[in-house]
């Protein structure tokens, strides 16, 4: 084996609550249009037969408490606040009823869309990476071991911009289960340790401008900071 032409860098690490290790992200699993009031925000209908995904890089991981430039490329920049599961263990081809022996734990997470490119590829019927897949627009807080956190239920989940409450909605409004997501995405990949599921966003959702900052809260976990300032 030869030497590397050049060092790219490690995985990106997001805290643990109450521990020293981090936990490495391997990759970043997104489910689209998962509470029936934001698909019908956006103008869609509620679709059960089958959830729907996209991805981002782990490289877009944002740590929570984190100062981040307005990103290129857009004037119209979204927040969409979300539960985020951390996965603990291989799941490939795994049941409803198996899927959480894979879950490590939850945090709070927030997607950020580039809109209006997602907007255009949409009309174009193209992929929505540039909208979706870009620096700094995963940002998550603190991982909390799901035997810290409890069942999943009806724990309210909650975006504040500059104070003011845009998004409010339970856990329970999700139209697909995190088992059902699991078990659902383990057909078409090898799930492992390392990866992280953003479960979809409630109503609600909205446009950033520099100098915002965002507060997102679910109730049982360590809530979300995060600030924007001006473009580089």
């Amino acid at each position: 084996m030869t030497d590397p032409l050049f060092i790219v860098p490690s995985a990106p690490q997001v805290p643990v609550a109450g521990e020293r290790a981090g936990y490495p992200v391997r990759r970043i699993f997104c489910v689209g249009r998962n509470y029936a009031a934001h698909a019908a925000e956006m103008g869609n209908e509620v679709d059960r037969e089958a959830p729907f995904y996209f991805t981002k890089s782990a490289q877009a991981i944002c740590p929570s408490g984190a100062d981040i430039a307005y990103p290129p490329g857009t004037k119209d920049c979204h927040y969409e606040m979300e539960l985020v599961v951390a996965l603990g263990a291989d799941a490939f081809r795994v049941t409803e009823a198996q899927a959480m022996r894979a879950v490590l734990g939850y945090a709070c997470g927030i997607d950020l869309t580039r809109r209006d490119l997602q907007a255009a590829a949409k009309d174009k019927r193209r992929p929505w990476d540039l909208g979706k897949d870009f620096e700094a627009s995963a940002i998550i807080a603190e991982i909390t071991r799901k035997e810290q956190f409890g069942d999943l239920g009806d724990q309210a989940i909650r975006l504040s911009v500059d104070g003011v409450l845009r998004q409010d909605a339970h856990l329970s409004d999700m139209i697909w289960s995190v088992p059902e997501m699991i078990a659902d995405l383990s057909r078409y990949y090898h799930l492992a340790a390392g990866d992280l599921i953003y479960t979809g966003t409630p109503a609600g959702v909205g446009p950033v401008a520099p100098g915002n900052v965002l507060l997102g809260e679910i109730e049982g976990l360590t809530p979300l900071h995060l600030t924007v300032t001006s473009p580089e």
